[in-house]
């Protein structure tokens, strides 16, 4: 069975093809990106820009279109943050099913935790034990754990890599000042998180997922992309500390000329690396495994546990 799943994030807009039945595992077919940043058209006032509402609409639009001409059975479509907090939502979604017949699911970022997670425990099976995954979204983090595929733990922090770009810093790159300022602000964010896991067990298992890790990764010694999905790749703290030394003197037009860094989330690496750091810091975490699949993968799979078999 061929599946699509469209994730409108606060970055881009993608559309991922897989075919699968219940049980085997996901092959990519196709993968379709549009860089639409929603979380920067919201204006002053909350609502996601008219500008924004319609290059939305065309993007899903085209990536239905798409989903139909790769041979989708079915297309799944949700979108997170920047559409889940606008002022206007109701009446955005309302237009991109009116006019694309499509109709987005709105995530909260509960349910963005637990379907990251269970992308992660399919990939690393029950021997990962009690397992902790992180995911750094444009608008939010999300951190879930436990041993089982429902984790006993879900939770979001509203400190993206995008959002704390736009609300923590005023020139690129960053004044000093300001990131010795964010890093005190994250660890005061993260510290209600930190004392909910700290009443689980340790993890036996810490996996980070989402574009902003691979990228940290990357720029830190890890395996490229095309090494593919099974070449183990680690995020250290050590190597984070060094990297955040180096790119957070760096502006986002040189940053995207390093390998391995979307020229579309350049601008919000620095803010990012900020958010990794300090994660791991408030959960005294020295290593991070990168995880392959999130939340694309755990909305597929979830949708595949409901099938009979087909």
């Amino acid at each position: 069975m061929r599946l699509g799943v469209l994730d409108v994030g606060s970055n881009t807009v993608h559309l991922l093809v897989v075919d699968a039945h219940r049980g085997a595992h996901p092959t990519p077919a196709r993968s379709e990106k549009t860089v639409l940043r929603l979380a920067e058209r919201i204006t002053k006032s909350g609502e996601l820009s008219k500008v924004g509402a319609d290059d939305l609409v065309r993007a899903v639009a085209a990536a239905k279109a798409s989903a139909k001409a790769l041979g989708c059975a079915e297309m799944m479509a949700f979108a997170t943050s920047a559409v889940r907090e606008a002022s206007n939502s109701a009446a955005v979604l309302a237009r991109v099913a009116a006019e694309t017949g499509v109709e987005l699911k709105v995530l909260s970022g509960e349910d963005e935790a637990r379907l990251t997670f269970l992308a992660a425990r399919r990939w690393y099976g029950w021997s990962a034990g009690n397992l902790l995954v992180l995911d750094i979204g444009g608008g939010s983090l999300e951190l879930a754990m436990g041993m089982d595929e429902d984790p006993d733990v879900a939770l979001s922090v509203q400190v993206g890599a995008g959002r704390v770009t736009r609300t923590r810093f005023t020139a690129d790159p960053p004044p000093r000042g300001e990131i010795e300022e964010t890093v005190e602000w994250l660890a005061e964010q993260l510290a209600p998180v930190a004392k909910k896991l700290a009443k689980l067990r340790p993890p036996d298992r810490a996996v980070a997922t989402s574009k902003t890790f691979r990228m940290l990764a990357r720029l830190t010694g890890a395996a490229p992309s095309s090494a593919g999905p099974r070449a183990r790749r680690v995020l250290t703290d050590s190597g984070l500390r060094q990297l955040l030394a180096f790119v957070s003197r760096m502006s986002a037009a040189d940053l995207a000329e390093l390998e391995g860094v979307s020229q579309s989330r350049a601008h919000q690496l620095v803010a990012g690396a900020l958010v990794a750091q300090a994660t791991m810091r408030a959960l005294s975490l020295t290593e991070l495994e990168i995880g392959p699949w999130a939340l694309r993968e755990g909305v597929i799979l979830r949708r595949l546990d409901q099938t009979n078999g087909g």
